[in-house]
């Protein structure tokens, strides 16, 4: 393959790793162009193996995230600990599955939460801006485990988009702002990947080679992601997360 494939790997990953730290939905780009380089080299199932492959750079991008966001002391990691475990039963079970969902019908559903979620938060954007860390246990348990092992079992299988749910329920069904939401999003993010990238790579499913040169640009770019969110706060980011949410939703419905 041409070395200027490689470079635009390697700069898709700095671009997906900046918004998926931001705000996810990121690796829907890393999708259409890892699908398009192995259906350029003539590679059966090139939807599944980009699946897998995207997943090493989400891998490290939210390593990356998650030192950079503890060096801050901006992860409650009882809360991690928590809300883990549900979404890495979930993901485990997602990723099984991956090739045998009906993979339309969910983007479309998808799709439709997404502009529900969008229509929430212009409706009260305080809650988003003054949210604040509230203890876990003032919640009803079960539904909150409930909800993480929903969101790992879609992780688990697509991966992109991941991170608005994440950020959903962290501000809506939590109490966390954005800010402190995504770097908690960041954090169980990478638990889960790591387990969803064994399910893949053992059913070769994960090409390393490319996985590693798209993952050098995603560290890039989550570190200025993380950067970004620090200094600028929660409001910024919660401009980004419309515009990337209303991205996410327009291609879900046209061309997923």
């Amino acid at each position: 393959m041409d070395w200027i494939f490689y470079i635009i790997i390697f700069l898709t990953g700095i671009v997906t790793g900046f918004i998926n730290i931001l705000a996810g939905s990121g690796s829907f780009i890393t999708l259409s162009v890892l699908i398009y380089f192995f259906n350029l080299n003539g590679i059966s199932e090139p939807t599944r193996l980009a699946n897998g492959t995207k997943r090493i750079a989400i891998l490290l991008q939210n390593l990356t995230g998650t030192l950079s966001f503890n060096k801050e002391k901006m992860i409650d990691w009882k809360g991690v600990l928590y809300l883990a475990p549900p979404t890495v039963i979930g993901s485990i079970l997602g990723s099984y599955i991956a090739v045998n969902i009906n993979e339309d019908l969910m983007n479309k559903v998808i799709a439709v939460i997404m502009v529900i979620m969008i229509f929430f938060i212009l409706k009260n954007p305080k809650k988003w801006l003054e949210g604040e860390i509230e203890k876990i246990t003032q919640r009803p348990k079960l539904l909150i485990l409930i909800i993480f092992f929903l969101i790992g079992i879609y992780g688990g299988f697509i991966q992109a988009g991941v991170g608005i749910f994440f950020l959903a329920a962290m501000v809506m069904a939590i109490g966390y702002n954005v800010v402190r939401a995504n770097a908690m999003k960041v954090a169980i993010n990478f638990i889960m990947t790591a387990f969803a990238i064994v399910m893949f790579a053992i059913h070769g499913s994960v090409d390393w080679q490319i996985g590693l040169i798209l993952s050098l640009g995603s560290i890039i770019g989550a570190k200025i992601g993380t950067a970004f969110t620090i200094k600028h706060g929660s409001e910024k980011v919660q401009i980004i997360l419309i515009v990337v949410m209303v991205f996410s939703a327009v291609y879900l419905f046209a061309f997923a």
